[in-house]
């Protein structure tokens, strides 16, 4: 994207004018003759937020629905004869969002240049978060990226190197650290444009939005920093996870619902929930949800059954039934047997999600579990994972539902068993949360899924997507070198925190 806040637009009159004022050697009114009052002479860094959060939040959950539900066995195709699909392990080259997150990640470039021109810091930390959590997904679904020289085109850099992923990681607490300290919460943003905060007025003389972002920055600075886990050694993870927790006045994190950072559809033009047109054999009849995803839910009678899937009537009883992923190339499911999607999902607002509160109660339920000082046990972060998950999602925590045998949190269980359920409830609260839960699984092996039939059992549980083949093309000597740098460009490598 060219520096478009450097550029005045101007009428196709110009020349014209020149000519006439030469002639009648008359200047007066000619500037208010050059202005067209309807258009700005530079964009506003509130026109690019709007536009970019829609296009970047539309990326993120597009892969959460198309990638993440089938490779963690939410969801699987109902008919694959090909042997291929990611419920087989199978990922192609490109499959996720690096044509979509850099495109974006020029405008948040724009963004900060802009910003830092017009002295508004606000929205400077703004871009800076937007920065942190897109990179992160994209070092985390690949590996080395081009990241310091990336978006450098106007500077004459078209074929950028590729950083290496513990590089991008220090880079981005850094950050994530700046932005924290640029929050202004006396302040508004001027030109408006969050859709996700609404950060343009005072109440009471603070802006609640602000104080919203600067949360959502440092609950994002802590799942990085537990992703980091272990490399303890090469950073310094639990003094930084430590200086959170201990300090909530400095490094506040996300504490309700309501500080959630998610883009709430409004359901108007252009700002539609991205499925709101997907046909019907796109949304809900060529997939259907897993036995596993259901198995669990269906123990517990869990209330977000009802929102995420259509039953079916076995028996003349209403059921959610799920399939099995990773079947055998000779198995096809009958259409409208088995639970989909609700076409209410395709209208919910609240889809737009880019970390919800639950994520941050199951951190802290797994820091707590390991000795870290968050202010509350385990089990009550746990429990209230959960809760927050519920309220998200449009619907409340049933009576009992916490003593029941699937869900029921046993503080004298072994540190195994206490993971295995935060993990298997921090998976559910993932849902259509771009890679999350595949980002966890590759972490901490959790949840177990079961392995398929019809899987070859050389295929290995995917580490990472390979880089996009057009890079060939595009980039061969960063590609080279990234390759090098990484080993090989295939599924099975793992990235720097993974090994």
């Amino acid at each position: 994207m060219k520096n478009i806040f450097e550029i005045k637009l101007k009428t196709p009159f110009f020349g014209l004018l020149i000519v006439l004022l030469i002639v009648s050697s008359c200047t007066k009114d000619f500037e208010e003759l050059n202005i067209d009052p309807n258009r700005p002479e530079k964009v506003s860094p509130g026109v690019i937020l709007s536009q970019m959060q829609y296009r970047i939040v539309n990326n993120s959950i597009s892969a959460a629905r198309n990638f993440t539900h089938e490779l963690m066995q939410m969801d699987a195709p109902r008919s694959s004869t090909s042997g291929l699909g990611l419920h087989r392990y199978i990922v192609g080259p490109g499959s996720g969002v690096w044509t979509g997150f850099y495109q974006n990640l020029t405008d948040i470039e724009d963004i900060i240049k802009v910003s830092e021109n017009l002295k508004e810091n606000n929205y400077k930390a703004i871009a800076l978060v937007y920065k942190s959590w897109a990179y992160s997904i994209l070092t985390d679904l690949y590996g080395d990226v081009p990241y310091s020289k990336a978006i450098k085109a106007t500077d004459g850099i078209f074929k950028p190197s590729f950083d290496k992923q513990k590089d991008i990681y220090i880079q981005i607490l850094k950050d994530l650290d700046a932005a924290n300290a640029l929050f202004d919460d006396t302040k508004v943003l001027t030109y408006g444009g969050d859709l996700v905060y609404n950060s343009s007025a005072l109440t009471s003389g603070k802006n609640i939005g602000i104080q919203r972002w600067k949360k959502f920055g440092n609950s994002l600075k802590l799942r990085l920093l537990l992703r980091l886990s272990k490399k303890e050694g090469e950073l310094n993870i639990k003094e930084q996870i430590n200086a959170i927790l201990g300090d909530p006045a400095k490094y506040p994190t996300m504490a309700t619902n309501a500080e959630e950072a998610i883009l709430r559809y409004p359901g108007t033009f252009p700002y539609f929930n991205p499925f709101y047109n997907a046909r019907t054999l796109d949304w809900r009849s060529g997939n259907y949800f897993t036995e596993f995803f259901l198995g669990n839910l269906n123990e517990s009678a869990d209330p977000r059954r009802a929102i995420w899937a259509i039953p079916v009537n076995v028996a003349g009883v209403p059921t959610f039934r799920g399939i099995k992923s990773g079947y055998p190339t000779t198995l096809e499911y009958v259409v409208d047997q088995n639970s989909s999607y609700t076409d209410a999902l395709k209208t919910l607002p609240q889809l737009g999600v880019m970390m919800p509160l639950a994520e941050v109660e199951f951190i802290k339920a797994e820091l707590a579990l390991n000795g870290y000082k968050t202010g509350k046990t385990p089990k009550q972060h746990y429990e209230a994972g959960i809760t927050a998950s519920m309220i998200q999602w449009g619907t409340v925590v049933p009576k009992d539902f916490f003593i029941q045998k699937t869900v029921e949190f046993d503080a004298t269980a072994s540190a195994e068993k206490q993971m295995e359920l935060i993990m298997l409830q921090k998976y559910y609260a993932s849902f259509f949360v771009d890679y999350q839960a595949w980002f966890e699984k590759r972490r901490t092996g959790l949840p177990v899924l079961p392995r398929g039939t019809g899987i070859p059992e050389i295929n290995k549980f995917p580490s990472r997507v390979p880089y996009p083949t057009y890079l060939q093309s595009l980039n061969p000597e960063g590609l080279a070198g990234a390759v090098a740098s990484m080993g090989a460009d295939n599924s099975d490598v793992k990235v720097w925190w993974e090994k």
